[in-house]
């Protein structure tokens, strides 16, 4: 499901074309590793992780290795057996909190820095990730996204968590699908794109930028070598009239402290 964030994304301009659009993954790229490990921990306990994870050893080894839908199903399989069962109320609780701290903990300066350009130039940013909405939304708020973008949990008529997936995992071609169809519902198809990502599971979504950014640890190794690394790649231009905080060079101050709404 494709949903605004809440309490903080700015909105959409009205009937105006957006200047230009700024679409960040997640895990490794706004933020320093993965995070669904983390997410499952803080809402269910290492204990039962680690139970989840030895039932489904063989799938949740070969999986991210495989890619495609084994990576899908490995993860579905993880969720089922850890987060199934969890009432969806307990579970927003805990991911909010894990948002919260997650960002502090691990956030990405050099990219926090670069999303806070975009913000300062007039552009939407939109969030793109395969992790839970749970707290990517939350993360969204933080951030003052416009948008949010990612992988949606089941839940069933008693309001608690099957571990199932509701839709595709967003990531791959559908990063790059999903976000097409977030441009069309908010008026900006055809509109100047940059798109940052880290994996291979980002390589659709950059493939679409106009302006495409690699920000993966691994430089010339990685998967997305063919495209501009971060140090490389130009800042989006802050418009001259309007500009209220001038010169971006250090941490984002756009990034909402927990507890300060």
């Amino acid at each position: 499901m494709e949903v605004p964030a809440p309490h903080g994304g700015r909105p959409a301009p009205n009937g105006r074309r957006p200047r230009g659009v700024a679409a960040f993954d997640v895990d490794g790229t706004l933020t320093r590793g993965g995070s669904v490990a983390r997410f499952v921990v803080a809402v269910v306990g290492w204990r039962r992780l680690l139970r989840g994870a030895l039932r489904h050893l063989p799938s949740v080894l070969l999986g991210p290795v495989v890619g495609g839908r084994a990576a899908d199903r490995a993860k579905e399989r993880l969720f089922e057996a850890t987060l199934g069962g969890t009432p969806l109320a307990d579970a927003e609780a805990a991911a909010r909190r894990f948002a919260e701290a997650h960002l502090a903990r691990r956030g990405r300066p050099d990219v926090l820095v670069r999303l806070a350009a975009h913000r300062q130039a007039g552009h939407l940013v939109v969030l793109v990730s395969a992790s839970p909405t749970l707290y990517v939304a939350r993360l969204g708020e933080l951030l003052q996204a416009d948008g949010v973008v990612a992988t949606e949990l089941a839940v069933d008529q008693a309001g608690r968590l099957t571990g199932r997936l509701a839709g595709a995992n967003c990531r791959g071609a559908e990063k790059a699908r999903r976000l097409a169809a977030w441009l069309a519902a908010h008026g900006a198809e055809g509109v100047e794109l940059w798109a940052y990502g880290n994996s291979a599971g980002d390589r659709e979504l950059l493939a679409r930028a106009d302006h495409p950014v690699h920000v993966g640890r691994l430089g010339r190794l990685g998967r997305l070598r063919r495209f501009p690394r971060l140090a490389v790649a130009p800042l989006p231009q802050a418009p001259v009239i309007g500009s209220s905080s001038g010169a971006v060079d250090g941490a984002p101050d756009h990034v909402v402290e927990p507890g300060r709404r």
